[in-house]
């Protein structure tokens, strides 16, 4: 099959995606000696990694903005030029502080692709849920081979040289994806980017039924997605005694299967149907969080993660669901508007989860992950159920 310049545009897009995953998960392993180094506490660290993320989620709206004024090539080349330079002030942070600042901006950098680079490529294919799937894969491969990498950089280097992975990845991509993508055509050139940050037409946008719906349906997902990284080593281990060795195993097994599973959710949500696909994820989700949560053997919590690993697959077709419902013109800010809002709410998962496994356990906290993914499934079959009359 001849390659095409969309592939292209679809390839540089993942590894640019990958780039700016890369940047931020490269922190996690290094937690401890960033602690012991600047003589703060576990929790004064995740005070700027949820500022990291926070930052992250709130980037995605202004930048489907400055994709419409600027063009798409511009601000994701800028989102990974910023993620290249933010990486590096990250590692050589003087202080606590200047390492709190570098991670914000760093988040809001790595923000800046994402609503952006799925803008782009919906112009370039028509099937655009394996596309997306591909491009979303990106993402669990990051968390497949940086996390490990990062440690062992760490324990040989120490935790610097590890956070400078991030700019080790995005400095090489940048280049490329300058050489090899077409300059673009911003949509919106002339209109004042105020005009775009108008209470009213996003409360409009917000507030249409179909757009509604998918926002709860990625509000489900994303706070099941937001705990399941965080927490799915601890609870492996606290929970079900499993050594740390084992429990990173099936972590990566989760990442392994998330992104493999991506393209092919997408394709099935292009060959059948959006809900049919977010529902056969969401569907597995059920069974594969209540196995993980009431599981007993080695076997039952690998069933469960495999199956949690395809549920977290609900990003390519409830992100194409509103690829579709949105008009090209709208696209850009319109797509970075909701995934700010789902991503914002579904930042609270780990804070759920996390304060609920204290108060009741992990059975419960798992569990209620569990009874999220059942109100997504129980959404999607509602509606499919109205739709045919029924």
């Amino acid at each position: 099959m001849r390659w095409r310049y969309r592939n292209t545009v679809l390839a540089l897009a993942t590894v640019a995606f990958f780039a700016t995953m890369a940047a931020r998960l490269a922190i996690s392993p290094v937690v401890p000696d960033i602690t012991d180094s600047f003589g703060v506490s576990t929790g004064g660290v995740g005070i700027a990694l949820s500022g990291m993320w926070a930052a992250y989620a709130l980037a995605q709206f202004p930048s489907g903005v400055l994709g419409d004024r600027y063009g798409e090539r511009r601000v994701i080349l800028t989102a990974v030029g910023l993620t290249t330079l933010a990486s590096l002030l990250l590692a050589a942070s003087p202080s606590y502080p200047a390492f709190a600042v570098f991670a914000v901006t760093l988040g809001g950098a790595a923000g800046l692709h994402y609503s952006v680079a799925t803008t782009f490529i919906s112009k370039h294919f028509q099937n655009i849920g394996r596309a997306i799937g591909i491009h979303v894969a990106g993402g669990p491969l990051a968390g497949l081979l940086v996390p490990v990498a990062a440690a062992a950089v760490a324990a040989r280097y120490g935790w610097r040289p590890a956070l400078l992975l991030g700019a080790v990845v995005a400095a090489p991509t940048f280049v490329a994806f300058a050489a090899r993508v077409r300059p673009t055509e911003p949509t919106r050139p002339d209109q004042p980017m105020r005009d775009r940050f108008a209470l009213g037409p996003v409360a409009e946008l917000l507030a249409r039924p179909e757009i509604a719906y998918t926002t709860v349906l990625a509000v489900a997902g994303a706070f099941t997605w937001q705990a399941t990284a965080s927490f799915l080593p601890t609870f492996l281990e606290v929970h079900h005694g499993l050594t740390a060795t084992t429990a990173s195993a099936l972590f990566s097994l989760y990442f392994v299967v998330h992104g493999a599973t991506q393209p092919a959710m997408g394709w099935l949500s292009d060959r059948f149907d959006r809900d049919a696909a977010a529902s056969l994820s969401m569907g597995l989700g059920v069974l594969g969080y209540g196995t993980l949560a009431l599981g007993s053997s080695l076997a039952t919590f690998a069933v469960g993660v495999v199956l949690a690993g395809v549920a977290m697959s609900w990003g390519a077709p409830v992100q194409s669901r509103f690829i579709d419902k949105l008009s090209d013109e709208e696209r850009g800010a319109g797509f970075g508007l909701v995934r700010t809002v789902y991503m914002l709410l579904g930042a609270t998962g780990s804070v759920v989860v996390g304060g609920l496994a204290d108060f009741a356990g992990w059975s419960v906290s798992f569990g209620l992950l569990s009874a999220v993914m059942a109100t997504g499934f129980t959404v999607l079959v509602t509606n499919r159920a109205l739709d045919l009359g029924l």
